[in-house]
């Protein structure tokens, strides 16, 4: 009786844990999505050329992760935009925060707000 006891109990289990809904981060979301699809399909740059065109434009270094330089950029993290197929990076530094918008399809920089 003891072990049908436990076995229903981890079959209760096992089904409540499959009827959960899916955690924040496995979830993808409409603009992740499109960029894949434009990258893949070869109309968007990959975001790792584009990352690497913006932070070039910089007029100071981005901070590494290892390490906190005072005059640098900290690296927000990127925004796609399918509708204009344009990426917006978003910065800050000393607690100005500044975007780059930038075309996903040619990597040219269409403006920097700060």
């Amino acid at each position: 009786m003891r072990i049908m006891k436990s076995l229903l109990a981890s079959l209760l289990l096992g089904c409540a844990l499959a009827a959960a809904p899916a955690p924040a981060f496995a979830q993808s979301n409409p603009a992740q999505e499109a960029a894949r699809r434009d990258t893949q399909s070869g109309r968007a740059l990959p975001l790792r050329q584009i990352e690497a065109i913006v932070f070039r434009s910089l007029d100071a270094p981005v901070c590494s992760n290892s390490g906190s330089g005072r005059d640098c950029y900290e690296y927000l993290g990127p925004a796609y935009d399918p509708g204009a197929m344009a990426y917006r990076l978003k910065f800050m530094r000393n607690s100005r925060v500044t975007f780059v918008d930038i075309d996903a399809r040619t990597g040219r920089v269409l403006s920097r707000s700060r």
